[in-house]
């Protein structure tokens, strides 16, 4: 399978699910604003929507939307938890917040980084960032993971956006069980693996 990229964008929640997952991909970065591949190639000749990511499946199929594609891959290695087996409220309980998650902060991101947009724009939507912030380190405190102890691929999505807090400059400080669901899942071997693999951080001596 090829899983299409652009370093850091939302793709990366689908990058640490494979690797979580243990299933080996074969990355294709997608530059986001030429909609080109590295090859010179036409990305909207694999997905006309031009978003990341994308997942070609080995029988030439193309899986598009973050949220189908971590649940895709997930489902292929059932035992590794990452998400709960179709049918059970603890599958619906991760839906629920990956639905959360793209709707409700992925997109309210989207405003700050758009140049073209107005301070006062930006300002309105950094507002609301903050009020999802503090329902988010609500529902954060005392837990380790989103649904409990177990990693899923909500958590994988919650970090990726959240992790956009640093090229805008959001301090994490006023939400300190945010901010600490953020380290911990930084922490993770398999997380790091990936972002080393995207170019967001050095590999460790």
């Amino acid at each position: 399978m090829q899983l299409y990229f652009a370093p850091g964008a939302c793709s990366l929640a689908s990058h640490i699910t494979a690797r979580e997952a243990g299933i080996n991909l074969e990355l294709k970065r997608a530059d986001t604003k030429t909609k080109k591949l590295e090859d010179g190639s036409d990305y909207y000749a694999i997905n006309s929507k031009g978003a990341v990511p994308a997942l070609k499946l080995d029988n030439g199929q193309v899986l598009t939307e973050g949220v189908a594609i971590m649940q895709y891959l997930a489902d292929q290695k059932p035992e590794s938890g990452l998400a709960p087996k179709n049918g059970t409220l603890e599958r619906y309980r991760v839906q629920e917040w990956l639905n959360y998650v793209t709707s409700e902060v992925h997109k309210t991101f989207s405003p700050l980084w758009n140049p073209a947009n107005e301070q006062a724009v930006k300002d309105y939507a950094l507002a609301n960032l903050k009020k999802k912030f503090d329902w988010l380190n609500t529902q954060l405190t005392g837990k380790k993971y989103l649904t409990g102890d177990n990693f899923t691929v909500a958590d994988a999505y919650l970090f990726t956006v959240v992790n956009w807090t640093r090229p805008l400059a959001i301090d994490l400080a006023p939400w300190p069980a945010l901010q600490e669901f953020q380290a911990r899942v930084f922490a993770r071997t398999k997380v790091q693996e990936a972002m080393v693999a995207e170019g967001l951080i050095k590999k460790a001596a």
